[in-house]
């Protein structure tokens, strides 16, 4: 099977949650097949469609690692073909002109709506001759839609799919102004690209009847579709801001990475038995239209805070200091020096667990990179205000150890029973003024990751020496 499949956003806004998943279907799709997943730009509404938001929809893609084939197709860049095409089936008695006005389209609907019909143009202009055409009214060009008999669509999601062709009006193909409509343009596009499978929300599933005709009046081949369901709430309700409808770059920001992003998002609406962390080689693997569910997907940002985690404790130190670095330079103000990286870098391991988002991560780890002397919160000065002393005597205890964390802990301890104090005693001050916390990871693999002179110095100002 020869498969060729399309991301076709409007650029009239951030790529969001829904898009970025109907992305990942399309390009897992085409991968797991060996075909090819192109990316169109529906940027024919000049009002609405803005460059940022054409850089916007690139940029999350690329961050989601989502690469297409071949060049970006811009849709404005085809109006002059879909207007010609519009015309061969003017000509070819498959669509007519209509010169109906505003105000009696707008009369039909009333009228339509005051008899409990369903809203739809009625053919006014559909067998009458064009001489009787009003003087002054630019025509639309209308296609000349089957009237009997049904269109049927053998949905690879949604299953067989019928309409009563009754409940099709002509639709609009041509603006009086010369511009295509946007189905029209979606069947001209696609037919050109060689698309063999429209997938998309099912919000474009009416969409799809209309489709299907104009396919047919222009006889060209109909590509087979599949319909997703939309991603909802967690009250079952139609995803808004409030429940996580954000643009891919606000989960960026926010310290999600893009392999658990898009674990996730697979894993709203496709299934492969009870897998739960899919890996991309995988799911390129295990990728088929016929397990995708039917019922809308439930977004849960608690499941993708305990999958993103997993992701970070499985991700190398290096990349992933490397990503937290931002977060860390936003939150101070300044860039970190190498000497500061490389302690970021080194405590990784006992951070990894303690954070869900790379967010989480740069707040805890902070303390790794502050400058001297460091900010103490209040938990840790009322641990730090009756142990100056002992944190003095604490200092020259160590100053000769070997600055590795079991050594450091073997020194701390004695130095404690000396004292006859338990290894707490010692260590929570100790703790306090290191991190300036009273929660940090182990505070001795702390010390080793801060080094010598850096937790010598942070005792000093801590002790008042």
């Amino acid at each position: 099977m020869s498969v060729t499949v399309r991301f076709a956003p409007s650029p009239t806004g951030f790529l969001h949650i829904g898009g970025a998943r109907t992305a990942l279907f399309n390009w897992l799709f085409a991968r797991h097949h060996g075909g090819r997943f192109l990316l169109r730009i529906e940027d024919t509404d000049r009002a609405r469609s803005t460059a940022e938001a054409v850089a916007a929809i690139i940029d999350g893609l690329r961050w989601l690692e989502l690469d297409w084939d071949g060049e970006i197709v811009m849709q404005s860049a085809r109006i002059e073909r879909h207007a010609e095409l519009a015309r061969r089936l003017l000509v070819e008695g498959q669509a007519y002109h209509c010169y109906c006005t505003p105000q009696e389209l707008e009369a039909m609907r009333a009228k339509a709506r005051a008899e409990g019909r369903s809203v739809r143009y009625d053919g006014t202009w559909r067998d009458r001759d064009p001489k009787e055409a009003p003087p002054g009214i630019p025509p639309v060009i209308r296609l000349k839609a089957q009237q009997d008999g049904e269109t049927v669509i053998e949905d690879r999601v949604q299953g067989r799919v019928v309409v009563a062709n009754s409940q099709l009006d002509d639709l609009i193909i041509l603006r009086a102004d010369g511009t295509p409509t946007y189905n029209f343009s979606v069947v001209a596009d696609d037919h050109d690209m060689g698309i063999s499978h429209v997938i998309r929300g099912d919000d474009h599933l009416n969409n799809a009847f209309r489709q299907t005709q104009i396919y047919r009046a222009l006889q060209w081949e109909t590509p087979e579709f599949a319909h997703v369901p939309l991603i909802h709430g967690p009250d079952g309700a139609k995803l808004s801001k409030r429940h996580g409808a954000l643009g891919v770059d606000a989960y960026r920001d926010m310290g999600y990475l893009p392999e658990a992003l898009r674990n996730y998002l697979l894993r709203l609406g496709w299934s492969h038995g009870d897998a739960e962390t899919i890996s991309t080689s995988q799911a390129i693997e295990w990728f088929e239209l016929d397990a995708i569910g039917r019922a809308p997907a439930r977004f849960d940002f608690a499941k993708l805070g305990n999958l993103n985690a997993h992701y970070m404790r499985e991700t190398d130190d290096a990349r992933l200091a490397a990503l937290a670095t931002p977060f860390l330079e936003q939150a101070l103000g300044r860039s970190l020096e190498p000497a500061a990286k490389a302690r970021l870098q080194a405590a990784m391991p006992g951070l990894k667990p303690r954070a869900k988002t790379l967010a989480e991560l740069a707040d805890v780890a902070q303390f790794y990179v502050a400058c001297r002397p460091i900010p103490i919160d209040d938990k840790a000065k009322a641990l730090l205000a009756p142990a100056k002393p002992l944190l003095r005597a604490l200092a020259e205890a160590l100053d000769g150890v070997a600055w590795n964390a079991g050594a450091l802990e073997d020194a701390t301890r004695g130095f404690a029973e000396a004292r006859g104090l338990k290894l707490g005693a010692a260590a929570q001050p100790l703790r306090a003024a290191l991190t300036g916390s009273a929660a940090s990871p182990p505070i001795f693999a702390v010390m080793e990751v801060l080094g010598r002179d850096e937790s010598l110095g942070r005792l000093a100002d801590a002790s008042g020496t």
